[in-house]
């Protein structure tokens, strides 16, 4: 099973750079950078509101759950 984050899908579509939304959101570069990766191991419900807020979005838009026969495929 595997979390996928969408950030950098959101970003692009919005124009925004990692610097700008790390500011808007209240969180370092690097932990943008952990989160695009999938290195997160927590996301406080803060921190999603933030995200949400500031991309327009639901939380479903940016984590998405994948079955493991997916995650190992591609």
């Amino acid at each position: 099973m595997a979390i996928v984050v969408a950030l950098d899908v959101l970003l692009a579509q919005r124009g925004l750079s990692v610097g700008a939304f790390a500011d808007a959101v209240g969180i370092t570069p690097a932990n943008v950078a952990v989160l695009k990766n999938g290195r997160a191991k927590a996301v406080r419900f803060t921190t999603l509101e933030a995200i949400c807020r500031t991309l327009d979005c639901q939380p479903g838009d940016v984590l998405r759950w994948v079955p493991d026969e997916e995650s190992a495929n591609g």
